[in-house]
């Protein structure tokens, strides 16, 4: 790392070397005895992941390539699955809902999987997790709550637990009501006769043996919470995890800044100490409800990937993480045009610009070759109109438009045409109604139509515009004419488009070939009547 650079990230405000810096004011002579500043990103298999879920690994992975710019320490980062919470609800977005709902309140490792193709609905979970953040190649360690539990990593902060019970009660009772109070306990043990996750009050039998008695179904036993047979409630568990591992950083939703307070203050007393990390915004479904798990009313990764490339998550995720974000289908094409973008200008940046280029931390800094010589925006309007267009007619069309426009010199772009084509097809292509112009709209068509038939073949998209632009500024302030420019272009976008949005028209008419965009203008003016 050369020392320019790391200076330069000393003093960056891009949001990953600020999070980087609470390490480095953690640590100022590095963690003791040389090991590694932990990461950990927390996960509730209760339901399938969503790019919540896989979001938060990637900001938390550009935190932890940040602060490697920053400093030489060791690092670790566990991506850890509560898979020994309780079902509490059957999600709405699984087969075999009748069959779940016979296992609620068991631990999530010991309900069986409705796909059927794992041996527990965590495990199948747990495995789609893995899966998406193998396909980014993520540096990670995977951990599971249930083998932790039961194989007795967590046994002696559990045995603490026990002998601080009544300090852990004074923190956690406030925080809850009045009926719930009466009946709270931080620990929950497993029953042996029904196998749920009980919400019983406890009785502390001997710390040091991590014996504990409760009443189950009437009965009074007696067990140890040791080895997997009971857990913590999850705020304490939390804290007691942060404990147990050492945990130095891990970033939460603005909805959990309480329970990571309680959190904080029960791995105080467990010997540990709360962690660093950045307090994000929540993703928003496009009626503004909090993406969940359960409802499934979030995009899932496979969903994105379907219609956009896989930087195009990774910038949509490190833009703004306070801010509330909507995540629907519709915000994937801005996301994919500003990354190259962002992209583009990487190359002509001073080194201290680049790091607050988003690239910058997608990348870690080492970003591919190659460039996107037209915009996913101008794609979709080219496939709309083309409707049901094959791979190879789009290459003949970017002809039109890209000097020796090929897959081979631009793979990406080749990848990119089938997001377009797919997307096109969902999404942009049902919603089109073009309608007939009326008006002054007519009289500046027909002129449109007379200024391309004049043109020689290969105009440029800069000359097409100048053109365009010429159309609507003779037609502005007229009697009779547009009210602005921006009711002309937006003429052009509904009566040849279809959409009320849509590309700069010369760069299309460019791409589409003059003589195509003509037709359109016939269709548009005969359906004037």
């Amino acid at each position: 790392m050369t020392t320019d650079l790391r200076s330069f990230a000393l003093e960056s405000k891009a949001w990953p070397y600020e999070e980087a810096r609470k390490l480095l004011k953690r640590y100022p002579d590095g963690k003791a005895g040389d090991k590694p500043v932990l990461f950990e990103t927390g996960y509730g298999p209760s339901g399938l992941p969503h790019i919540g879920t896989f979001n938060e690994v990637l900001r938390t992975t550009m935190v932890r390539n940040a602060f490697h710019t920053l400093s030489d320490q060791p690092t670790r980062l566990i991506a850890f699955s509560d898979d020994m919470d309780g079902l509490r609800k059957v999600p709405d977005n699984v087969p075999n809902r009748e069959m779940l709902a016979e296992h609620l309140g068991k631990p999530l490792s010991r309900v069986p999987d409705p796909f059927g193709t794992h041996e527990s609905f965590a495990a199948h979970n747990n495995a789609t997790l893995r899966a998406f953040l193998d396909q980014y190649g993520f540096d990670y360690e995977f951990a599971s709550s249930t083998d932790y539990y039961a194989s007795g990593t967590f046994d002696e902060k559990l045995r603490e637990v026990l002998r601080r019970y009544d300090d852990i009660m004074a923190v956690m009772l406030p925080s809850l009501r009045g009926e719930r109070q009466a009946t709270y306990s931080p620990v929950l043990p497993i029953s042996p006769k029904s196998g749920i996750v009980l919400q019983v009050p406890v009785e502390v039998v001997n710390a040091e043996a991590g014996l504990i008695a409760f009443v189950d179904g009437g009965e009074r036993i007696e067990q140890s919470i040791l080895g997997g047979l009971a857990k913590l409630q999850w705020k304490p568990d939390w804290g007691m995890r942060w404990a147990a591992l050492g945990v130095d950083y891990e970033m939460h939703g603005k909805d959990l800044i309480d329970s990571a307070q309680l959190g904080g203050r029960i791995a105080q007393i467990l010997g540990g100490r709360k962690p660093e990390g950045l307090i994000y915004e929540l993703f928003l479904d496009e009626r503004g409800e909090k993406i969940s798990k359960s409802k499934g009313n979030g995009i899932s990764l496979e969903q994105w990937l379907t219609y956009a490339p896989e930087e195009s998550v990774a910038f949509y995720a490190y833009r703004e993480p306070k801010k509330a974000k909507s995540l629907h289908m519709g915000v994937i094409p801005r996301a994919v045009d500003e990354y190259w973008q962002f992209r583009g200008n990487y190359a002509a940046q001073e080194p201290k610009e680049r790091l607050g280029n988003p690239v910058h931390h997608i990348h870690d800094g080492k970003l591919p070759a190659g460039e996107m010589p037209v915009t996913f925006g101008l794609l979709l309007n080219l496939v709309s109109v083309m409707g049901d267009a094959s791979k190879a007619q789009v290459w003949g069309y970017l002809g039109n438009y890209v000097a020796d426009a090929t897959p081979d010199k631009y793979p990406e772009l080749d990848r990119l045409i089938d997001r377009a084509l797919a997307y096109g097809r969902d999404f942009v292509t049902p919603m089109l109604k073009r309608r007939a112009p009326e008006g002054v709209e007519v009289a500046a068509l027909e002129r449109l139509d007379s200024e391309l038939a004049a043109l020689p073949a290969g105009t440029s998209a800069e000359d097409i515009q100048n053109i365009v632009y010429e159309i609507g500024k003779s037609q502005f302030g007229d009697a009779g004419g547009f009210d602005n420019l921006r009711d002309w272009f937006k003429a052009l976008y509904e009566t040849l488009l279809g959409a009320e949005q849509g590309p700069r028209m010369g760069s299309f008419i460019a791409l589409y070939g003059i003589d195509n965009s003509r037709k359109l203008i016939a269709q548009a003016l005969a359906a004037s009547g």
